[in-house]
Parts: C-alpha cells; sequence; structure tokens
C-alpha cells in the first residue's frame, strides 16, 4: 500500500462508513462462528492496518496485530496498542496451532503467494479455528483503486471457494458483501479508470448525515449475511474452519 495510505487510513477508519462496516461484519462473524473461550480467543489480526480492529479484538482476548508494514505498526503504537508482530503473510511468525481465529480485512489480495499465505493461515489456527476474511470482488472493477492499494487480484465467489478448499478449509460462510450499494460502485469504478493523474485510493467524501446512513445500511447487509449468502457485491466475505480432524473435508 502506498505510503499516503495509511495515513488516509488513520484518519478515517474510525468513523467512514467503508471502514466502519466491514468492521461490523467482520466482527459480528467472528463471534457468531468462533467457539467461545472463557479465558478469551487468541486472534491474529492478519494485516492489522492501523490499528482499528485489532483494538476491538482487545475486547475479546488476547489478539496478535501482525502487518509487514512499519508505518502500518507505528500507528498502531499511536492508538496504545500491543502485541504487535511484524512479518509477511506468506511466511507467519507464529507456530503451527496457535491462535483460535484469524481476521483479515482486505488482506489476501495484497500478496503475490496468496495461495501460501492460506496454506500459513490453515497451519497457525487450532483445529476448529475459523479464518474471517474479506477481499476485493470482480476483475472488471479493477482500476487505479486497485493500482494505489497493490492489489494483485480481485476474487469470485467461486474463486474463493477453491482457493479456500486446496488450503484445507471447510467454508462455513461465503457471500458477497456491500450489495445494495454495487451498482453506485460499478458506476464510481467505470469513471475512475478514465481520470487521468496518479492512481489514488478513492475514498468518496460523504456529510456526516449521510454516513450515518450507510453505517446502518452496512448494519443490516451484515445481518443478513450472518444468515444467507449475498449474490452480488464488490467485496467477498468468507468464514473458513479448519477442521477439528485435520485431513478431513
Amino acid at each position: 500500500m502506498q505510503v499516503d495510505e495509511y495515513a488516509k487510513m488513520y484518519r478515517l477508519e474510525d468513523r467512514y462508513w467503508w471502514f466502519v462496516g466491514r468492521r461490523i461484519l467482520a466482527l459480528g462473524l467472528l463471534d457468531r462462528f468462533a467457539a467461545p473461550k472463557p479465558e478469551g480467543l487468541r486472534v491474529l489480526d492478519l494485516g492489522c492496518g492501523t490499528g482499528v480492529v485489532l483494538n476491538e479484538l482487545r475486547r475479546r482476548g488476547d489478539p496478535i496485530g501482525l502487518d509487514f508494514s512499519d508505518l502500518a505498526l507505528g500507528f498502531c503504537r499511536e492508538r496504545g496498542l500491543t502485541g504487535l508482530v511484524r512479518g509477511d503473510g506468506s511466511h507467519l511468525p507464529l507456530v503451527a496451532n496457535s491462535v483460535d481465529a484469524i481476521v483479515a480485512l482486505d488482506v489476501f489480495e495484497h500478496i503475490e503467494d496468496h495461495e501460501g499465505a492460506f496454506g500459513e493461515a490453515f497451519r497457525t489456527l487450532r483445529p476448529g479455528g475459523v479464518l474471517v476474511l474479506s477481499v476485493p470482488a470482480f476483475r472488471f472493477l479493477w482500476g487505479p483503486h486497485d493500482v494505489a492499494l497493490m492489489h494483485f487480484r480481485r476474487y469470485t465467489r467461486s474463486e474463493m471457494q477453491g482457493v479456500l478448499r486446496s488450503a484445507g478449509f471447510k467454508i462455513e460462510r461465503l457471500s458477497y458483501s456491500v450489495f445494495l450499494l454495487f451498482p453506485v460502485v460499478v458506476v464510481v469504478r467505470f469513471f475512475e479508470r478514465r481520470r487521468r493523474g496518479p492512481a489514488r485510493a478513492n475514498l468518496i467524501p460523504v456529510p456526516e448525515w449521510a454516513n450515518r446512513l450507510l453505517v446502518r445500511l452496512q448494519r443490516f447487509e451484515a445481518w443478513s449475511i450472518a444468515r444467507m449468502a449475498l449474490p452480488w457485491g464488490s467485496s467477498v466475505v468468507a468464514v473458513a474452519r479448519k477442521p477439528w480432524a485435520e485431513g478431513s473435508r
């Protein structure tokens, strides 16, 4: 990710509707599918960025925040967060069977060897543990936004199903998200590709009343995805479990 994108994330991810909605969805799925423990969950925030999700995970146990960027980890420290590790998702510096859950929000598209990264997530999870993830959807939406964020790919739901199963996971939930706003996203990406100048991520400014409305809309989507798969959207979201008996599917 470009350096200035981390600073933008740090400023906006506490309140901007897209970040807030993604966080509500992921944490709701984690709470629904991860087996609770009296002592709390050991959760890896893979690609923790500037730390807002990691801060929420502290309410659920003793989390680890991992990112390859020293700048991102510096922003986490500014939030007063600890348990930080610098590392690469394709070679996790953690022992096997050591975490109860992994949250990876818009991470795997940044990793060139994504199959290796899914294998590392599987290795690191304890049997019965869950991976909660989101990734950008549909190659036809590729544009300057992806270039600025240094993506290698976008996924379809069937592609995500294939890579998760190849890594050994059992899929618990697989859906698209940002469903209701998908037509708006398609139009925005169309015009982005015609814009001249350096590539940059596009987080469209919205007034506070609209931001609140969009958060409510995403909260409704999160409620829906917990119960059924949505047929389209600008992101793919998944919950995948490491089988209790390794080798089972």
